[in-house]
């Protein structure tokens, strides 16, 4: 029998690795209710907001990652930084132009 949708679609990958694992963290299930219902009742504004919000503190992070990793950088090369990290190189190289290294 098939575990999930995707498994049923033959579908594997990292989303059905993330989805074996939800609800298996510290969250008891009462917290994981109460999470839903809030979340339940937002306004469809409110979960954008959420969202987004959410966005920014992983850029944030990812950014506080990368001055750690590499504290001579600029903010210019940090950004490039990040954008070859999370753009995969065929479109960094199309948005920023062909790396070169000296």
């Amino acid at each position: 029998m098939h575990s999930t949708p995707y498994a049923l679609l033959g579908i594997v990958g990292p989303m059905t690795d993330i989805q074996s694992t939800w609800g298996k963290g510290d969250t008891s299930p009462e917290a994981r209710r109460v999470q839903y219902d809030l979340c339940r009742r937002m306004s469809l504004g409110q979960r954008l907001e959420l969202a987004f919000d959410m966005c920014d503190t992983g850029r944030a992070l990812a950014m506080a990652g990368l001055r750690m990793r590499h504290p001579e950088a600029s903010e210019e090369q940090l950004q490039r930084l990040w954008a070859r990290q999370h753009l995969g190189r065929e479109l960094f190289e199309r948005v920023y132009g062909a790396e070169t290294h000296e």
